[in-house]
């Protein structure tokens, strides 16, 4: 029985590593793809397509054949391709790749579990099998937040950088575009929102609607008050050089703020460490030697 489930676990994994050959040797542009690089919004063709859309397109081809049961569990959750977006993740094929993960995941955790040698086979199988499961979500949990993170920390030095560049004598949508430049290497997600917002404003989308569209794509408190003020100050005619000076050094009094609360909380977080974990091996070291003398003059005495 375990030389066969071997097999299959071989052929599987020669299956995926073929297929992945395949996808990353012979991938080429749908002609949308090839309109989007001409318009400067995809990577051209000298560029390396990023890795996790090879693993994507990967995913959904192996579970091709379990597309009914993935199509059932997208019409269940609605949300979940807004949940993608605040990720970062808004290609259409990452709502397939999620799924595909949170079908397969399950089968390699069986899988997994027949080569334990436990007697509780079931028992080791079921636990990892629900834990194949949810671990897409655990994940999509962590890249939201660690994505919301570094969107709050960074958005304080970009409205700093508009700034300066409204005081050279920039317009607006051409300090947001010299604002993406220079964030790109610094964060790779704000510099997409911000060349998002031009894209939108070229199309024809009115300013004001497309700032609460990145309100509404990255959903964050500090954006959302970042597009308010934008948009009462376009309303009430104030000048915005001045307004994002200002709101830049709210958002910095905001950050310092919540860095010493940060600092503050270590001395309670620390706790737990020291009591579990150096506070035990403090008292062996210190009263290791008086116990063992002791335990060794109560022998004397009893002799």
């Amino acid at each position: 029985m375990s030389a066969l489930l071997l097999a299959v676990f071989v052929a599987v994994a020669l299956f995926a590593a073929s297929a992945l050959v395949i996808l990353i040797v012979a991938g080429e542009r749908s002609p949308t793809e090839i309109r989007l690089v001409e318009l400067g919004a995809l990577p051209g063709d000298d560029a390396k397509v990023p890795f996790r859309y090879r693993v994507g397109d990967l995913l959904s081809f192996i579970s091709t054949p379990l597309a009914p049961l993935r199509n059932f569990l997208r019409s269940n959750d609605e949300e979940l391709a807004y949940r993608l977006s605040i990720a970062g993740y808004r290609r259409r094929q990452d709502a397939e790749t999620y799924l595909s993960a949170k079908l397969l995941a399950p089968v390699v955790g069986v899988l997994l579990a027949t080569f334990t040698g436990a007697q509780n086979l079931l028992v080791y199988g079921l636990a990892l099998a629900a834990a194949g499961f949810f671990a897409p979500d655990l994940f999509l949990f962590y890249a939201i937040n660690k994505r919301k993170t570094k969107l709050g920390l960074t958005l304080p030095d970009a409205v700093d950088l508009l700034v300066i560049c409204m005081e050279a004598g920039l317009g607006l949508d051409q300090a947001v575009l010299r604002v993406a430049e220079e964030m790109e290497l610094v964060c790779p997600a704000l510099s997409e929102e911000l060349r998002i917002i031009s894209r939108e404003q070229r199309a024809g989308k009115p300013r004001l609607d497309a700032w609460r569209s990145m309100a509404n794509r990255v959903d964050l408190d500090t954006v959302r008050q970042f597009v308010a003020m934008l948009v009462q100050t376009e309303k009430l005619g104030t000048p915005i050089a001045r307004t994002l000076e200002q709101f830049a050094d709210s958002l910095r009094t905001k950050r310092m703020l919540m860095a010493e609360e940060n600092a503050a909380k270590t001395t309670v977080k620390l706790v737990f460490p020291l009591v579990f974990f150096i506070f035990p091996a403090i008292f062996v070291v210190l009263l290791g030697p008086a116990v063992i003398t002791l335990m060794q003059g109560f022998e004397q005495s009893a002799k």
